[in-house]
């Protein structure tokens, strides 16, 4: 079975950092579910049955946590110690807020005019910029600078929800 005491990335056999080998990570995954799943412990008893269960539920959030950078990157910074998403912790710049916001105007026109390449230019915009906060979040967090990483963590993740909204909205222009 799995030690519960080991955090996501100790579980993977991964240093705690923020780069990973991704195809590793999915490696080692399948082998790790593998060897854990619960039907493996239909036979068991109970108890082993509800180990194996909770073993699979723990691999699972690891694995989920781990493959997306940017909550990677917030477990990171939890293992340190920062919750990047407490209310202590939440003041974003003004410009970024405000860039964000003409943004969405720009989004929202858009739409109303059924303009797909305007909302894919926008989402192309936006995707780059959240690539560049990863590049230095990255290089933030590896580095062992959790304080500064925070910010920029707080700003990947509001982009990415920014990411997705954009592409739904994409996905509800009907083009006449």
């Amino acid at each position: 079975m799995i030690d519960f005491s080991r955090n996501h990335f100790e579980l993977f056999g991964f240093q705690v950092r923020f780069a990973i080998d991704e195809a590793a990570l999915d490696r080692v995954y399948r082998d790790l579910q593998r060897a854990i799943h619960p039907d493996r412990f239909a036979g068991e008893g109970d108890a082993q049955k509800r180990l194996a269960l909770q073993a699979s539920a723990r691999a699972n959030e690891a694995y989920k946590t781990l493959r997306d950078p940017v909550t990677r990157a917030e477990y990171l910074l939890s293992l340190r110690g920062i919750d990047p998403a407490s209310p202590s912790q939440s003041a974003m710049p003004v410009e970024f807020l405000t860039r964000q916001l003409e943004r969405r105007e720009v989004a929202e026109q858009a739409q109303s005019t059924h303009d797909i390449r305007a909302l894919r230019a926008l989402i192309d915009e936006v995707r780059d910029e959240a690539g560049e906060l990863g590049v230095e979040v990255a290089r933030l967090l590896d580095r062992g600078d959790a304080r500064d990483a925070a910010m920029r963590v707080r700003e990947w993740r509001f982009l990415a929800k920014l990411a997705d909204d954009l592409d739904e909205a994409c996905a509800s222009i009907t083009v006449p």
